[in-house]
């Protein structure tokens, strides 16, 4: 049983706008990713106060780390009074990250019909890639030791696999899941809600 932790997922990116494959490389957040960010950040000082009861933990990458700085100023708290968690940084698409799925069918024919057959299995090619279950097996033992009230940012990928380990959702709709950049997500207990 999971205690209380609210997760959002860093603001938006002018490589999401592309659709192109971020994975681990280090991009930041636009104008409207930084308006999601302190939206997310009034929303949840509405809900928690200040607090003083959470731990406030992110991804290292500046995505993230921009996000949960904005939201703690939106809260009206210290905005750098947070830690990071390497295991929350997102998969890595290894020699795809950077591309979009048209770029690499362009220059590889067929590359990315696996990963369209079985998403949440398919590993791409190069070093240090990571399929969505070896990225569920890198983040769930943190989630697992949690102890207490959390406030999380975070990737799309490491939300899908919540939702696997948490809820049960199958493969498919778990790799398929869309996860807004506008919304909370809290996981109580063994359920998951947006708000």
């Amino acid at each position: 049983m999971y205690p209380l932790v609210y997760i959002a997922r860093h603001g938006q990116t002018e490589w999401n706008t592309q659709r192109r494959l971020q994975g681990q490389a280090d991009t930041d957040i636009n104008e409207l990713g930084r308006q999601q960010a302190t939206a997310n950040g009034r929303r949840l000082g509405a809900m928690i106060g200040k607090g003083e009861d959470f731990d406030f933990v992110a991804s290292p990458m500046r995505r993230t780390c921009e996000t949960m700085e904005l939201m703690r100023a939106a809260m009206g708290l210290d905005p750098l009074a947070y830690r990071t968690e390497p295991r929350l940084v997102e998969l890595s698409f290894g020699e795809w990250q950077g591309f979009t799925f048209r770029e690499l069918e362009s220059r590889h024919p067929g590359s990315t019909h696996g990963r369209r057959a079985a998403k949440w299995d398919f590993q791409p090619p190069g070093e240090g890639a990571e399929s969505y279950e070896m990225l569920l097996e890198r983040v769930k033992p943190w989630f697992d030791a949690l102890d207490r009230q959390t406030v999380c940012v975070t990737h799309g990928g490491v939300m899908r696999c919540l939702f696997r380990f948490v809820t049960g959702l199958s493969k498919q709709e778990a790799a398929s899941l869309d996860v807004p950049q506008d919304r909370l997500l809290r996981l109580e207990g063994r359920s998951l809600e947006w708000l």
